[in-house]
């Protein structure tokens, strides 16, 4: 077997509250292989968003490593994890977070601007990616004149752009109907199996954990197979 994406080993998360030590991750455990999609569910409080800024370089864990394409994110400087953040790692929240100012090809294409890559090229990668995901006639449309959906895949199209090894999603479908919420699913199944993207989503919707190829339940700090 190729070597993981992405790796979690002896990942701990503990806050000081008042006199109280809160441990929010306890020696936890994650492999994540190319092209495998895994959800990531678990009561409210549970620790699933603070994991997900672990795996993605933004926040630091009180002990253990987070290893992203045979990189330790512990061990580099803050320049480097921005680098690592921008070049292996993609991210989609709930909400958006696009620009309102710019329209759905600049929105895309800010990842790459920030990697220095020019505007031509920029845009012909951002445009290739919108027209993946269905928003081809859409480029010059801002976020006030797309829907739900359409914004949510705008955001995706941005979180593919820059070809990572894994993208991070932090309850993606969670403000989409239903049926949009249908078309993600299927959107991401054809972008893991096509790109060999990894997908690590957190996630109350029962249909999207099923439909993932592993299902996690985080619990007690700790991340349990389940069926």
């Amino acid at each position: 077997m190729s070597e993981p994406v992405m790796r979690a080993e002896g990942l701990v998360k503990r806050y000081r509250q008042g006199p109280r030590e809160i441990v929010v991750l306890d020696e936890l455990e994650l492999t994540v292989q190319a092209g495998e999609r895994i959800a990531i569910v678990g009561s409210s409080g549970s620790g699933k968003t603070t994991l997900l800024n672990l795996l993605g370089g933004l926040d630091s864990p009180t002990a253990g490593t987070v290893t992203v394409a045979g990189y330790d994110l512990a061990t580099v400087s803050e320049v480097q994890r921005g680098f690592l953040r921008n070049r292996f790692i993609g991210f989609v929240y709930q909400f958006h977070h696009l620009l309102a100012e710019f329209s759905a090809l600049e929105n895309v294409c800010m990842p790459l601007y920030i990697a220095g890559v020019s505007d031509r090229e920029a845009a012909s990668r951002a445009a290739i990616l919108l027209e993946r995901v269905g928003l081809g006639e859409r480029l010059t449309h801002k976020p006030a004149e797309l829907s739900g959906g359409e914004r949510q895949r705008v955001a995706i199209a941005r979180a593919l752009v820059g070809d990572p090894r894994c993208v991070l999603m932090d309850e993606p479908t969670g403000n989409l109907d239903r049926q949009t919420a249908l078309e993600i699913h299927a959107l991401m199944k054809d972008l893991s199996a096509t790109l060999a993207t990894s997908f690590i989503v957190v996630t109350h919707d029962e249909s999207l954990a099923a439909a993932m190829d592993r299902r996690l339940s985080l619990d007690a700090g700790k991340l349990h197979a389940e069926a």
